[in-house]
């Protein structure tokens, strides 16, 4: 061989390298974007849609679709070129990341229609409660108004009876 192809294979060898290093800094930057476990598993707030507010927020995958998109596309580019040996690890890798961004995607589309749904909720069972609740009072007024009645009905009865 000459020492041109050897150059060559040697710059081709480097080159390689580097594509997997930029594959692997950018699904380790895509990793450190996405929010953490705990975040999303503990939330303060005063109420229910405090807590889905506060919880969609903390789903935020933040630049990690970025950085997963560098790294397919750098993936893409070196298994084009047949430059790395064994990619096994970076797609799958590349495949893990992406499941937990869709999964994040998905629960804060999920959260997010559960928040604009509960207080239309609230004020439903809301409005039927203080209907109820007037419908109690109406009922407990006319059970007293029939008890009255009643009353009257008895006294009535009893004169009746002490005038015969």
């Amino acid at each position: 061989m000459s020492q041109s192809t050897l150059d060559e294979d040697e710059l081709f060898g480097e080159a390689a390298n580097e594509v997997r290093e930029d594959v692997e800094a950018s699904l380790d930057e895509a990793s450190e974007a996405l929010p953490e476990a705990d975040d999303i598993w503990n939330v303060e707030a005063d109420n229910t849609l405090g807590a889905l507010n506060a919880l969609r927020s903390a789903l935020d995958a933040g630049d990690a679709a970025d950085s997963l998109r560098d790294a397919k596309k750098w993936y893409t580019m070196g298994t084009r070129a047949d430059a790395f040996e064994d990619a096994d690890d970076l797609e799958a890798e590349i495949q893990r990341v992406e499941e937990a961004i869709e999964d994040i995607e998905d629960a804060k589309e999920q959260v997010g229609d559960l928040a604009s749904t509960v207080p239309g909720l609230k004020n439903t069972l809301e409005e039927l409660q203080a209907d109820a609740d007037e419908g109690d009072e109406e009922a407990d007024e006319s059970e007293a108004d029939e008890a009255e009645e009643a009353d009257e009905n008895d006294a009535d009865a009893e004169e009746a009876e002490a005038a015969e």
